[in-house]
């Protein structure tokens, strides 16, 4: 669920970043870039957690 939180905001991020820099809009171009960057942490974060839990079970299957 949380990978599918930091995807969303990822392409919020880019879509904002995008609109800033057409509107020459500084400040929307990097909270653009702030929940693009978001983002991709929580999608990362929610991989390591399910590959941590995969390892886990494993160990425990054992």
């Amino acid at each position: 669920m949380n990978d599918l939180k930091g995807k969303k905001d990822q392409v919020v991020g880019k879509v904002k970043e995008d609109a800033g820099k057409a509107v020459n809009n500084d400040e929307t171009e990097l909270k653009g870039k702030v929940q693009h960057a978001s983002g991709k942490i929580k999608a990362k974060l929610s991989d390591v957690k399910e590959k941590t839990a995969e390892k886990i079970n494993k160990v425990l299957d054992k």
